[in-house]
């Protein structure tokens, strides 16, 4: 199944996650230029750190959308394919990842 065979809502439900992931990225971008700034006032450590674990977390949160959009669509295509290679790249791709970091 690829996405001119996949079933309409599925793709819709992709590009509204992806929507959601640029919405995300774009409150983290304004988040460390806060963050840039707040660095130039020599602002205190503290709530310097504070917005550091911020940005953190919500890259987290735009790491975990993708690994879902991830396992919903291109190793779910794979796993329901008879390519077996395929397959077995996916989930190799996706274990090496996990283990880089």
């Amino acid at each position: 199944m690829n996405d001119k065979t996949r079933p309409h809502g599925s793709h819709c439900a992709r590009r509204d996650r992806r929507a959601g992931v640029s919405r995300r990225l774009a409150r983290i971008e304004g988040q460390v230029r806060g963050l840039s700034k707040m660095i130039d006032d020599d602002r205190y450590c503290i709530d310097m750190l504070t917005q550091v674990k911020a940005v953190q977390a919500a890259l987290r949160k735009v790491e975990g959308e993708l690994l879902s959009d991830h396992a919903d669509h291109c190793l779910a295509d794979a796993i329901a394919s008879d390519d077996k290679a395929e397959r077995e790249q996916k989930v190799s791709e996706l274990v090496a990842l996990l283990l880089k970091h």
